[in-house]
């Protein structure tokens, strides 16, 4: 375990500074010197922690493989307490913790247990020095509310004013930078607020200075896991299981469930040929990408792979294949830090999700940190990591992402007692993200970079017919590429003919929209879309293009729609020229909810988007797939939006990639790939790109009408109540009549 990381003079000064923690961690659990409202947050956290170090034990002994049973009580004790039917009396969840602990430093020891879980990682994975510092800032916050001096301070509840039961009021518990403790106009830099406690402020400076010290340990090990094969915890367990018995499941440290479970009884009962069909779909995307964007595959070392477990059968076949491109596998696991945390969505290797209400709490927890000072260390310690390894990050070619679908669908409560921006922050958090992103882009280079997605479903999808779905959904992941982009070419014809595009919605949806198209110069060598087979996005399916903001105008409007895993109900947005001037939905019961959910989760913090992409899906066979099994609100956007006209707020398609010239298969090359707002690239990337691209997409049952118009009055329907009626399209409509 982490041997990469450490020489072995390294890990064992490291081991004697974390086993010197945990014997404090012992000793803690036998002793009552903090005040009696700290007594049971820290002896449960210090059993979470014992509990770690037990099984660090077993898996350096090696006794942690041979008992499967303990192996399977030890992976549900790791999670027990974040489960939902355990989570309301959780000291991870910060209504619990603020009703117990007090409103700040409620919050403050919320987020300190929920840094603490990510333990489970580094331990599992051998990150020593990741490991022996969380347990010792602990340690270091058991020590400041154990002064003898603590007593004369008010804490617990009676530091909030309020009696602990009343965890409701969320007027009694400050968030963003009044929870920091210094005003949030002071410009982002930090410092405690008499009015907040000395007490309060001690253990927030203490957290603070834990999170921008480790910085340079917790984000160089994040980025290296990304680029460097010989990071290879993941690698291991995928190439070298035995696939046949499911114990390997274990060996993550991810939490499992009958899901996971099932998903890897299920692969392993495949004949390998259906193996292969997925592994080669997956990865053939991926070279195929490099092809049709004419980049230089050969000069890429590694692809980053994202998976979930229980998908190993597939992806070990998939490293198999990408290893005779001359790619090696980087797997890295979801982010469990706030440092590298940016949203409720995992990026990366996962297992089960052990409660999506504790992800969505915990997803701004970098809000304790966020001022001008934190985010000049994190942009710091980016560039340094980059800049030392920067031959791997230049040979890196991109991710292949395998994603899930299926899942029980997630509404997240409001938790006002969770960390949260203040507009200040948000701002702030904004122009980082857009930083990040740019010195990613320097040595990760876009233009020489590509990527795959593709989506298979979950047992928990529907459990009686889960193997028929999924043998569905290959099927519609392999579908004739070859037929699709002849179809859609006339699509295409249609299109460039015209100036804009009119969109109506039917049967209660209110769509009412223009789309404005890019001129062509040459229409016989140019085109406005792109023709979509199955390469980077798999399925195939699809023609889009980046629109001209300017006379972009109207409404899109979606009954409901599920994006990222969050579902939107009644969801309008409207735009002028553009950009978004309006946005509402009806998720929650007040507009100051909806507009919070709208703000963080579609928008991004930004004051506006503008309409990245307008297309039209034509995987028809995909939509009737949904129908017939009661799934449609199920899908992922991958497929998802290629069941009807979707709309993208955000980046273009082509972001970082603009100059680049990229082809449809005719021949003709493709001139929409940026608009107003991507164009102030050349004078300034920070006001070119948002770092974010949301599909939203229309189904067909709420579609009356795409029309193309143009000069001379020139008019051709693409689609009318829900069916495609331009000629030479009439196969597409076989799916939906069949239905």
């Amino acid at each position: 375990m982490g041997s990469i990381w450490f020489d072995e003079e390294e890990r064992a000064l490291l081991n004697e500074r974390y086993e010197l923690a945990v014997g404090r961690v012992r000793e803690i659990l036998q002793e009552q010197t903090v005040p009696a409202d700290f007594v049971s947050y820290f002896h449960r956290t210090a059993e979470f922690i014992l509990l770690c170090d037990e099984v660090k034990t077993r898996l350096g002994d090696g006794t942690y493989d041979r008992n499967p049973e303990r192996m399977r009580a030890d992976n549900y004790a790791l999670y027990r307490d974040i489960v939902p039917e355990n989570y309301k009396e959780s000291f991870a969840n910060p209504a619990y913790a603020c009703s117990v602990l007090g409103g700040t430093m409620g919050r403050l020891l919320c987020f300190l247990y929920a840094q603490e879980r990510g333990l489970i990682a580094y331990l599992f994975e051998g990150k020593l020095e990741e490991a022996a510092a969380h347990v010792e800032l602990f340690v270091q916050i058991y020590g400041i509310l154990s002064a003898p001096d603590v007593k004369r301070h008010p804490t617990g509840a009676a530091a909030a004013g309020k009696h602990p039961d009343d965890g409701e009021n969320s007027e009694r518990y400050p968030s963003g930078a009044a929870a920091a403790g210094r005003h949030p106009d002071d410009g982002g830099e930090a410092g405690p607020d008499p009015a907040a406690g000395k007490l309060e402020a001690s253990v927030r400076d203490a957290l603070y200075w834990f999170e921008s010290d480790n910085a340079d340990v917790i984000v160089t090990h994040r980025i290296r896991e990304g680029i460097d094969p010989d990071c290879s915890f993941f690698t291991d367990i995928l190439m070298n299981s035995d696939l046949s018995n499911t114990d390997y499941l274990y060996r993550y440290g991810e939490y499992i469930t009958e899901n996971e479970l099932r998903m890897a009884q299920f692969l392993a009962s495949l004949p390998q040929e259906e193996i292969d069909r997925m592994a080669d779909t997956w990865s053939e995307g991926y070279r195929t990408g490099f092809l049709l964007a004419k980049k230089p595959l050969e000069k890429k070392r590694t692809v980053n792979l994202h998976y979930f477990a229980g998908f190993e059968r597939v992806t070990r076949k998939v490293v198999e294949n990408f290893r005779k491109m001359g790619l090696q596998p980087t797997v890295y696991r979801y982010s469990v830090s706030a440092l590298t945390t940016m949203s409720s969505y995992r990026s990366g290797f996962s297992g089960a999700i052990a409660n999506a209400q504790y992800d969505y709490d915990h997803r701004e927890d970098a809000a304790l940190m966020m001022d001008a000072r934190y985010a000049e260390r994190r942009s710091e310690v980016t560039q340094t990591a980059y800049e030392t390894y920067r031959e791997l990050a230049n040979a890196h070619g991109g991710p292949a992402v395998l994603e899930l679908f299926g899942q029980k669908p997630f509404e997240p409560a409001g938790t006002p007692q969770a960390w949260s921006y203040d507009e200040t922050q948000r701002a702030l958090s904004v122009r980082l993200r857009n930083r990040l992103n740019q010195i990613t882009q320097k040595f990760i280079i876009g233009k020489e970079r590509s990527f795959t997605i593709i989506s298979f479903p979950t047992p928990e999808i529907d459990k009686d017919r889960f193997e028929e779905i999924f043998r569905e959904t290959i099927r519609v992941n392999t579908l004739d590429g070859e037929a699709y982009t002849k179809i859609q070419g006339i699509i295409i014809d249609a299109l460039n003919r015209g100036t804009k595009a009119h969109i109506v919605g039917a049967n209660g949806n209110r769509t009412d929209l223009t789309v404005q198209f890019h001129p062509l110069s040459d229409p016989a060598k140019e085109t406005i879309f792109e023709n979509c087979g199955a390469d980077v996005n798999i399925p195939v399916g699809e023609v889009f293009t980046s629109p001209v903001l300017k006379g972009t105008n109207g409404i899109l409007h979606v009954s409901q729609v599920y994006l990222e895993g969050l579902n939107y109900r009644d969801l309008e947005i409207r735009f002028r020229d553009g950009m978004i001037e309006q946005a509402s939905c009806a998720n929650f019961d007040t507009k100051e909810e909806n507009d919070a959910y709208i703000r963080e989760n579609i928008l991004f913090h930004h004051e506006s988007l503008p309409m990245g992409e307008f297309a039209i899906g034509t995987n028809t066979t995909a939509y009737a797939m949904a129908r017939r099994f009661g799934i449609a609100s199920r899908l992922p956007i991958l497929i998802a939006e290629k069941t009807g006209p979707h709309f993208a707020v955000g980046d273009t398609c082509y972001s970082w990639e603009e100059d680049n010239h990229l082809y449809n298969p005719d021949g003709k090359e493709i001139i929409a790939k940026e608009n107003e707002v991507s164009a102030k690239r050349i004078e300034d990337p920070s006001k070119a790109y948002f770092g974010c691209h949301t599909d939203i997409t229309i189904p067909y049952e709420e579609l009356g009408l795409i029309e193309v118009q143009g000069e001379n009055g020139y008019r051709a329907r693409i689609i009318e109540n829900g069916r495609f009626v331009l000629p030479g399209t009439g196969e597409l409509n076989r799916p939906l009549d069949e239905m």
